[in-house]
């Protein structure tokens, strides 16, 4: 696997339009996606409803009733999980590309995908409990990457090669414990369950879940962020990175230990969404350039207004609802091949 990196040419200023631009793409995107549905409402509709709910505008009580169920209860949760989970595999995508130097790294890389995947069957298959399906999901994702760590740093210390390549045998291992319980699985009442999750889907999403998801995706992915300069650093080599005063080792595995955690808790509350964080990063480089300090935060309103959108066809574009990971397949082969025709000179 090559290690050319994404930041490797000069960072160049762009001008700072893109950052409020793509803020307010997305509160259009959060807005209209709350007006799709099968019973249609217009951004009138929303904005009545806000000043009702801000006692600026009265409202008949029924129809009052009738929006807030549709708008807080059904949507809204959806909405909002599908941008925090976007988010954060997109700017965890941008993360592990930086940190790598390679651009073609994606979330899956240290094997938390599989991990991930591996936990959420597993308790499919042992308990009836959701919230256990979901801790196992987040606990054996960081295990894998972890295990990965472990594999890289046996022979030595890890280098970029060790440490990818104890990611690819950490997720082959999980990825083979997914098959075992694939395979002993109840046929016609487990089974389904698990090939439905590894799809990814967002339609058991409660607005107590938002209310624990949220907060764990804002602080990791302002923390990333905030480490955008080292990053930068960090991709003119590490020896000029340590010149420049800049803590190689501990940079390294915070970013990837960060990066880890948040499509870890979002893998376990969505399943496996695919594409996104290795697409959208690109699309965040375009726009607004290689440096991280602003890469990572466009990477990441970028990648919720994907899945925002893609969650859009998903539950409105037939009858019966798809899984999300199927839309964001679909969408993401195109846009990828969009990224690597507009890229391909940067990558030569």
């Amino acid at each position: 696997m090559s290690t050319l990196s994404c930041t490797d040419q000069p960072i160049r200023r762009e001008p700072l339009w893109q950052t409020p631009v793509i803020t307010l793409l997305l509160v259009i995107t959060i807005a209209t996606a709350l007006t799709i549905g099968r019973y249609p409402l217009t951004l009138g509709d929303i904005a009545e409803f806000c000043l009702a709910m801000l006692h600026l505008k009265p409202m008949e009580a029924a129809r009052f009733d009738l929006l807030y169920n549709l708008i807080i209860e059904i949507r809204l949760p959806r909405v909002l999980a599908a941008g925090l989970i976007g988010a954060a595999l997109s700017i965890s995508g941008g993360a592990y590309q930086a940190v790598f130097r390679n651009p073609l790294v994606s979330p899956g890389l240290m094997g938390v995908l599989a991990g991930a995947s591996f936990g959420a069957a597993l308790g499919m298959l042992v308990a009836s409990h959701w919230w256990l399906v979901q801790v196992l999901a987040f606990g054996f994702g960081l295990g894998a990457v972890l295990l990965g760590v472990v594999i890289a740093n046996l022979f030595g210390s890890a280098t970029m090669i060790t440490l990818i390549l104890g990611g690819m045998i950490s997720g082959a291992f999980f990825t083979a414990a997914l098959s075992i319980i694939k395979y002993t699985a109840d046929p016609y009442d487990q089974l389904p369950a698990i090939v439905y999750w590894l799809m990814g889907h967002l339609g058991g999403i409660e607005l107590k879940d938002i209310f624990v998801l949220a907060p764990f995706v804002l602080i990791g992915s302002i923390l990333l962020s905030l480490l955008g300069r080292g990053l930068d650093a960090l991709a003119m080599g590490e020896d000029e990175a340590r010149s420049l005063g800049v803590p190689v080792l501990p940079l390294r595995y915070g970013v990837i230990a960060l990066a880890t955690f948040i499509s870890s808790i979002s893998v376990s509350f969505a399943g496996m969404i695919g594409w996104i964080g290795l697409v959208m990063p690109h699309f965040a480089r375009v726009i607004v350039g290689p440096g991280n300090e602003r890469l990572l935060p466009a990477s990441a309103a970028l990648g919720a207004i994907f899945l925002i959108i893609a969650d859009g066809f998903a539950r409105n574009l037939w009858r019966a609802e798809i899984p999300v990971g199927i839309m964001t397949e679909l969408f993401g082969i195109p846009a990828f091949l969009v990224v690597v025709y507009r890229a391909r000179k940067g990558w030569a």
